[in-house]
């Protein structure tokens, strides 16, 4: 099966809500898809238009839903992206079903995921990604009377934080590893942004009395069976907190998998894009975390910008091109005030695992000169997540980078995988 559009939009957070909605009122057939059951990406994950106000940033939802809503756009819900198996088509699949889509523009909307770094006791049950966790308890996970220990780097942190004290979680304290220093010095570059330093204050009020440790990371977790306890450290001393969850998240890394498949130039770390939101690659344009870690406004400003360019708006796209820049001026800043500190790469140990899917400890690894030594020597990243998790994570401690590109991008059924061989076969033979 089939089907073709103008434009094609890859994720629906806010980023990909934007561009389709405007390229879709600029008279564009568009086409949005994501691999989750609704729009909204994991800052909107779960709002409903008739409760989203009462939510943070759930105005704003409310409005492009509504916008988008109006539009013609193809919403396809639950469809992963898998393969790029001809120029202007994308293969996709859901639940075993494929389809193939044809387009004359594609904006690739997929966000980002977070760094976890490997210690001791982080594959105890009850220890999970910040995002992570937040996400379950989204989805319904009952969090009243938990008992939570947040560790890692951000303001997404103090977010998750908010979000589970809201569920009825008790939130015990927030490990922040980078130290107050240089906090302070990014909060002073916010006194002309009163309106993040609000947002900050409101979340950091409803997450009261918990402690916001700065300088400060878990280096164990203890448990039976489950996480049951933290050990954490400022550098001088360590003490240990009682938890009934740990989420952890370590900043976060883009989603490149997509961008790399079809060819998009990547540069430090995110995909090289023009004041247009285009890539390398004609016709194919990148936004919100692809390009740079820079949170909600960013990815709304830059979700229009390509909307506008595929919907051949050019002038009302050049006219947020200063919004853009000052947007990517508070995300250097972001990103500098967070950066992570060296003593992170100590905390694993010899024995602890860093590849989960492969069972790859950090003893094995560290005898590696590369990320390709390591896939052919250990396996690692080679299991079911294909290194999103370790290779982010390999990446911080031993400075590995994982560019590899193939299909399918996310696991695919044999259906799928046949019917690729097979046209691969086709066409050599052809």
């Amino acid at each position: 099966m089939s089907a073709g559009f103008d434009v094609v939009v890859v994720g629906a957070g806010p980023g990909g809500m934007a561009a389709a909605t405007v390229a879709a009122e600029a008279g564009r057939s568009v086409c949005l898809l994501d691999d989750n059951a609704a729009a909204g990406g994991q800052i909107w994950r779960g709002y409903r238009a008739e409760t989203a106000k009462k939510y943070p940033h759930g105005a704003r939802y409310w409005s492009w839903a509504a916008r988008l809503d109006r539009t013609r756009c193809a919403v396809w819900a639950g469809w992963q992206a898998i393969d790029h198996p001809a120029p202007g088509v994308l293969r996709l699949e859901r639940d075993g079903e494929r389809r193939d889509v044809a387009f004359e523009n594609l904006i690739v909307a997929t966000g980002a995921r977070e760094r976890v770094l490997p210690f001791p006791g982080w594959t105890l049950p009850g220890v999970t990604g910040a995002g992570g966790l937040q996400a379950l308890v989204k989805s319904g996970l009952d969090a009243r009377g938990k008992r939570v220990v947040l560790s890692g780097s951000g303001p997404l942190l103090l977010a998750v934080g908010a979000g589970l004290a809201a569920a009825g979680a008790r939130v015990e304290c927030i490990c922040e590893q980078a130290p107050l220093r240089q906090l302070a010095g990014f909060g002073l570059s916010l006194l002309a942004q009163p309106a993040r330093l609000l947002e900050g204050a409101r979340y950091r009020i409803k997450i009261l009395p918990a402690a916001y440790r700065t300088g400060c990371r878990v280096v164990r977790a203890e448990g039976r069976g489950r996480v049951e306890c933290v050990v954490v450290t400022d550098g001088r001393r360590q003490w240990m907190v009682d938890c009934d969850w740990l989420g952890c998240g370590f900043s976060l890394v883009p989603n490149l998998e997509l961008p790399r498949l079809l060819g998009c130039k990547v540069a430090d770390g995110f995909v090289a894009v023009d004041a247009r939101m285009q890539s390398s690659v004609p016709g194919v344009a990148c936004v919100g975390e692809l390009t740079g870690i820079g949170g909600l406004d960013k990815a709304l400003v830059e979700g229009q910008i390509a909307g506008f360019v595929a919907g051949g708006r050019l002038a009302e796209s050049d006219a947020l091109s200063a919004q853009r820049q000052r947007l990517e001026r508070f995300a250097t800043r972001l990103e500098r005030a967070f950066a992570l500190r060296l003593e992170l790469r100590a905390l694993a140990t010899d024995e602890t695992i860093v590849c989960r899917c492969e069972d790859v400890h950090y003893a094995v690894l560290k005898t590696c000169a590369s990320w390709r030594e390591a896939r052919l020597h250990t396996r690692c990243g080679m299991g079911a997540c294909q290194g999103r998790v370790c290779g982010a994570a390999t990446e911080f401690l031993f400075g590995w980078e994982n560019a590899s590109a193939r299909p399918p991008v996310f696991p695919a059924s044999v259906a799928s995988l046949a019917c690729e061989v097979g046209q691969r076969i086709s066409e050599s033979a052809s």
